[in-house]
């Protein structure tokens, strides 16, 4: 399976977990291919009810529970998803946090059977270190979201409509570097390659 998958939609939606994301259901399910992350926030209501590729974090506390979810195959969005993403490439029986079940791609692969699904690379991660490590200190640790968009962007033609960016609020866990990434997606909005649409009260 190809790591990165066709990104070349006419019109392509990406859409962020920010709790204030707003009514945007309509804009949303009008795009040719919608791209979305983990639970999904407001699927099936104010964030639209279309999903062509989900993308599942394949690390840590979050992937083992939907691996030992009995319904996890039963959620609306993992059923009407076209395809998956791991942003995580598949760590070896012998590298480090492997023996500890860190990674659960092969365990997530299994259930998700039927459909493709795709892991992101180690290139394109070096590569997301190397647009935020300018803005920040130490090694930065890239969100999936600054992942699957600097993803599509690699992948996706030039010529091409640029991306609509919702419900994405550069908030969350503290170990990821907010600052920079809003940076870098103001960046590629100034470099006509996405276009940010901030999230609004519901």
């Amino acid at each position: 399976m190809p790591s990165i998958p066709d990104f070349n939609a006419p019109s392509l939606a990406l859409v962020g977990n920010a709790p204030e994301l707003g009514n945007r259901g309509q804009a949303i399910d009008a795009s040719a291919s919608i791209v979305r992350f983990n639970n999904a926030p407001g699927f099936g209501g104010p964030a639209g009810t279309r999903v062509t590729l989900l993308a599942l974090v394949n690390r840590g506390g979050q992937a083992r529970a939907w691996v030992e979810e009995d319904g996890f195959t039963a959620r609306p969005a993992i059923r009407r998803a076209a395809r998956f993403l791991l942003p995580f490439p598949e760590l070896a029986p012998d590298e480090e946090g492997a023996s500890e079940r860190v990674c659960w791609t092969a365990p997530l692969r299994d259930r998700l059977t039927g459909r493709p699904v795709h892991t992101l690379t180690r290139a394109l991660h070096a590569r997301a270190h190397d647009v935020l490590a300018p803005r920040t200190s130490g090694p930065p640790n890239p969100s999936t979201g600054l992942l699957v968009a600097l993803a599509i962007l690699d992948a996706r033609a030039p010529s091409l409509p640029p991306i609509d960016v919702y419900g994405f609020g550069f908030a969350g866990w503290p170990g990821h570097p907010w600052d920079a990434e809003r940076h870098w997606f103001e960046e590629a909005q100034a470099d006509g390659r996405l276009r940010l649409h901030p999230p609004i009260a519901s």
